[in-house]
């Protein structure tokens, strides 16, 4: 029998894979059998605990996951195993979800919600997305996708990573604080790491002129929720993301003044289950081949 692959859904297409075995394991319930023969694990996404079976693969060289972040994966990868995340996958869906959160901000609609519901009449005019000035923290392959869906809104962008790429007009970490005044709507698009832990906090949002924006498809402690409650609804934040998360049901960010929540679901959408899809075939594809696997961000101590 040859080696054991498992995947979080049976594979479209399973020619040219060789000797693999290919099982499914979608993270609900107790993998299939004896995982001592796995050697290429695809974590299913979005469920609890879908790390948890890697303790038990001893065998494992290759761990897969779906989400565009890996620091979480690090303390259980064992040594000599590959690491490759899902950089690309969540793209689209992430920035149609910052773009709405953005749009429903902009023009109030939490607000004409709540009238529906309370069968009122209450016209008012509102801000606009176009003329704005957004700032996108953390301009990677996700805010590259956000810019292009808010170009055509007639926004004015704002690039800043890392590091600076003067060649593409991305700004560096350290004119944050030099750009934030200007700025209309904040899209905080970060990974969570110790450099980024609390990086938008007290001194940040003071920056902020009132009635800014401050969106977060990041990760939740990439943003001071204690600063945040702070402002008292100064600054408007809408966020997919928490610290922490799950939020729980007492927690005071709920109720908080301009604070609207979504429950960490903009990289989830229908678009992309198919690249998914694709994309976990052809890794599969590659590994049967011994060829280079894509998105690798640890490397192991190979395939054979």
């Amino acid at each position: 029998m040859g080696d054991r692959v498992l995947v979080p859904w049976d594979l479209d297409r399973s020619d040219g894979l060789g000797d693999l075995r290919v099982e499914v394991y979608d993270g609900t319930g107790e993998p299939p059998g004896d995982l001592s023969d796995v050697v290429f694990y695809v974590a299913p996404y979005g469920r609890a605990g879908a790390l948890g079976p890697v303790a038990r693969m001893p065998r494992l060289r290759g761990l897969q996951l779906l989400t565009a972040g890996y620091e979480h994966a690090l303390e259980v990868l064992p040594e000599g195993a590959a690491l490759y995340n899902g950089r690309g996958l969540h793209d689209a869906s992430t920035a149609e979800h910052a773009l709405a959160l953005v749009l429903a901000a902009q023009r109030d609609l939490p607000r004409w919600a709540a009238d529906q519901r309370r069968h009122t009449w209450a016209p008012h005019y509102t801000r606009s997305l176009a003329g704005s000035r957004v700032l996108i923290v953390g301009y990677g392959s996700i805010g590259a996708a956000i810019e292009q869906r808010l170009v055509p809104f007639e926004a004015e962008v704002v690039r800043l990573a890392r590091r600076p790429r003067p060649e593409t007009g991305v700004h560096g970490i350290s004119d944050l604080h030099r750009l934030l005044p200007d700025a209309d709507v904040v899209v905080i698009v970060v990974p969570h790491t110790p450099d980024t832990e609390k990086m938008f906090g007290a001194r940040e949002f003071a920056l902020l002129r009132d009635d800014a924006l401050v969106v977060n498809v990041g990760r939740g402690p990439v943003l001071d929720t204690e600063a945040l409650l702070a402002e008292k609804g100064r600054v408007r934040a809408f966020l997919d993301v928490t610290d922490p998360e799950p939020l729980p049901a007492d927690h005071p960010l709920w109720d908080a003044p301009g604070v609207h929540i979504t429950p960490h679901v903009a990289g989830g959408s229908a678009t992309f289950y198919p690249r998914a899809r694709r994309f976990v075939e052809e890794q599969i594809r590659r590994w049967a081949a011994g060829e280079p696997l894509a998105n690798e961000v640890r490397a192991g101590a190979g395939q054979g």
